[in-house]
């Protein structure tokens, strides 16, 4: 039986979401139709090609300006009252306990009446979410006025950084099944909801296409280059980085360092650069499309990602399938994937004494060690990373949510979505 199902996330496509992309394009590669809904568009910051195709297969809700958000929710509050009362005072609830308030929670209720009657008319079934914040807010609206189940996956820092302002327990509860992209981020949201639905939550990994996951290993750059990706903003550390690279050029170590990202912290960043003479050693190239960051792997001896707080960025997958180990911290699902020693370093985040250890570690590896480094990950990242391997959880996931509705998907355990996933993707080839 075919699956259609919808997507919703606040800003789609966008510079630093091609994991959505690649998730949305894996189920259609399994004959599910998906479609893209949005609250707002992002797209003049688009640098990728594939993002531009995907902002013309994407509908945004508030495209149809305040007019016709009222127009919408005039016509759910007569067409269905008791559901519109029921959502109104989910409104109330939910706006009076967190950060938006009650203003901001009759938009969201505006927005998910306007949603409802898309999704109708497209007979849509299931809806998936990108990230716990506002528009699983619109998710759940949508859901009590009669519309379709929803599930979401939570990718973390944010929603962990204000669990109750975003209502996160409310979502958790009304949901069909809940995605944590890491095994960290399960046992957050375990702390979070009562103990009878941890069977709804499950983990399915962001992944990369066969494609990327099987490229040939490239030789390693005749000079030593090391490359940061990744939004410039304080969660990152790049300015910590930038002191730790300034410790080393004072050394006398010789090496360049790229900074690929923009992000309001980009002005500091230059002046801190300019500030410490590091304009020769030092580039921030702004944002860069989907094969330019795999370039950059490429063209680098180790990626460096000294972030303060993260989910699982996909980066550093990415880099490991291209063969270059990585530089980052003990934070968050990280562990899961880089081992130290193996594939890479991780450090105490804020220390700056172990970020310089770190890289003048690089620095001084033999190119046998750091190839090989890059080949423990490669193969780390093949097995536990594998985009047809993950979409099949989630297909599998959203079949039953399709049949189940606001029930649930609970009761079956993602140890046995791993196995039906493996088997399924095993004849796929790159």
């Amino acid at each position: 039986m075919s699956l259609k199902v919808a997507y919703l996330i606040n800003q789609y496509p966008k510079v630093s979401h091609s994991f959505i992309r690649r998730e949305i394009q894996a189920l259609e590669n399994k004959g599910i139709e998906v479609l893209r809904y949005a609250l707002r568009s992002c797209g003049s910051e688009l640098v990728d090609a594939a993002d531009a195709q995907e902002l013309s297969k994407t509908r945004y809700l508030l495209d149809v300006g305040g007019l016709g958000l009222f127009k919408a929710m005039l016509r759910v509050g007569l067409t269905r009252p008791i559901q519109f009362v029921r959502a109104l005072k989910l409104v109330v609830q939910m706006g009076s306990t967190t950060e938006r308030g009650i203003l901001y929670h009759l938009i969201y209720l505006a927005e998910a009446c306007l949603l409802l009657g898309w999704l109708t008319q497209a007979e849509v079934k299931h809806l998936h979410v990108h990230f716990g914040t506002n528009a699983t807010t619109v998710a759940l609206l949508c859901e009590a006025l009669g519309g379709p189940s929803y599930s979401f996956t939570v990718h973390g820092p944010e929603e962990f950084d204000k669990v109750q302002g975003i209502a996160l327990p409310q979502k958790i509860a009304r949901a069909a099944f809940v995605v944590a992209i890491s095994s960290f981020g399960k046992s957050q949201l375990y702390r979070w909801c009562r103990q009878d639905q941890w069977s709804k939550i499950h983990v399915v990994r962001c992944g990369l296409e066969n494609a990327l996951l099987h490229q040939a290993p490239q030789p390693l750059p005749a000079a030593p280059n090391l490359v940061c990706i990744g939004r410039l903003c304080e969660q990152k550390g790049q300015l910590l980085l930038i002191e730790a690279a300034k410790q080393l050029a004072d050394q006398g170590l010789a090496f360049n360092l790229t900074l690929v990202g923009d992000g309001p912290m980009r002005q500091q960043l230059e002046q801190l650069i300019e500030r410490y003479h590091l304009q020769s050693q030092l580039t921030i190239t702004g944002w860069a499309s989907s094969p330019e960051v795999q370039q950059h792997l490429i063209n680098a001896t180790a990626m460096v990602l000294p972030s303060f707080a993260e989910g699982l960025p996909v980066v550093i997958m990415e880099s490991l399938a291209l063969n270059r180990p990585v530089i980052t911290t003990y934070v968050a699902g990280i562990p899961e994937l880089i081992e130290p020693g193996v594939s890479g370093w991780l450090i105490s985040p804020g220390s700056i004494d172990q970020l310089v250890e770190a890289l003048r570690s690089v620095l001084e590896a033999t190119d046998e060690t750091l190839l090989q480094m890059g080949a423990n990950g490669a193969a780390r990242v093949r097995q536990y990373h594998n985009m047809e391997v993950e979409a099949h959880k989630l297909a599998s996931l959203m079949r039953l949510a399709e049949v189940q509705g606001v029930r649930g998907v609970q009761d079956i355990q993602t140890d046995e979505l791993q196995v039906t996933a493996t088997a399924a993707a095993a004849p796929a080839k790159s």
